[in-house]
């Protein structure tokens, strides 16, 4: 299995994506405040993934 580095974009997203997570489990924004730790999950999977699959 070979890994590979994500790309700068998908790094970015993912980055955002578990700041928001992360922000919203301690500060109450009601439009994500909810959905907090699945944003998390989410960024870290999407990291995750990127690593595995070539070109993403």
């Amino acid at each position: 299995m070979n890994l590979s580095a994500p790309k700068n974009v998908t790094w970015i997203i993912a980055v955002v994506i578990g700041l928001l997570g992360f922000i919203g489990n301690f500060v109450a924004l009601p439009v994500i405040g909810g959905f907090s730790v699945w944003l998390l999950f989410i960024g870290f999977a999407l990291l995750a993934i990127a690593t595995f699959v070539e070109g993403l």
